[in-house]
């Protein structure tokens, strides 16, 4: 996920956080909107919905949004979204996958489509690229959480896979289906995490240069931007000199 990583980097320092935050906020409110109306609007007896609260809490997204939300879920007049997975290719062949919530399966397929086509990338079918990445649990929290061997230990303990430290933070992975234990043990063991929630892990990375990285980056961005995308992942990597000059 080094690449993702970058990315997000690139996004902060171009300015573009105030805009993104509001979006994120909605993408993150009518994740909680659809998990409640699938199921329970207790957090409690809803385990799509409690990982869906705790990702909101995480991010900062205020208590009255979040209780609108499920409110709102349990209304007549709640829209009815669609999950929908796309999976493409993008520039030097990164394999791109997007998870969208839509009210129009026909306007998403339209939009993501132009926007692969528009920067350099192709639309494939269903599993054309899944099979590269892995469904994982992701939990992350900040370097002040503590040190690497006693974030190992707590995660080990708590039933997790395997641990990613370094200087920006220390990232949890596990099974799909353990990630609400182990994200509930992790909290009582240090306390809330930055971010918890389930992701496509790449198995393997594509290296870009500065030419495709610039194409990809606006691929990612344009894709992340639109209304019914709520993700976006890609098996890119990129050089610290690349990002230095894609960031500047």
């Amino acid at each position: 996920m080094a690449g993702h990583s970058k990315w997000a980097n690139i996004q902060h320092r171009k300015g573009r956080q105030d805009a993104a935050r509001s979006k994120l906020f909605s993408k993150l409110a009518k994740e909680v909107t659809v998990a409640a109306k699938m199921g329970d609007p207790d957090p409690d007896k809803n385990p799509r919905l409690r990982l869906a609260v705790k990702e909101a809490k995480s991010n900062s997204v205020p208590k009255d949004v979040i209780d609108r939300a499920i409110k709102k879920s349990q209304g007549g007049d709640a829209e009815n979204y669609e999950e929908i997975r796309y999976e493409g290719y993008g520039p030097n062949g990164v394999a791109v996958i997007v998870e969208a919530l839509s009210d129009n399966r026909n306007r998403t397929a339209s939009t993501v489509r132009s926007l692969f086509s528009k920067f350099g990338g192709n639309l494939a079918e269903t599993g054309a690229v899944s099979f590269m990445f892995d469904r994982k649990g992701q939990v992350v929290y900040p370097p002040e959480a503590g040190d690497a061997d006693m974030i190992f230990e707590a995660a080990i303990e708590a039933g997790a896979e395997d641990v990613e430290s370094g200087d920006d933070g220390h990232t949890i992975w596990c099974e799909a289906g353990d990630l609400n234990e182990v994200s509930s043990s992790l909290e009582a063991a240090l306390g809330e995490a930055e971010s918890t929630k389930l992701v496509w892990k790449p198995q393997t990375l594509t290296e870009v240069d500065e030419n495709s990285g610039a194409t990809l980056m606006k691929l990612l961005a344009a894709l992340d931007d639109d209304d019914d995308v709520q993700t976006v992942t890609a098996n890119f990597d990129m050089s610290d000199e690349v990002m230095a000059l894609l960031s500047a």
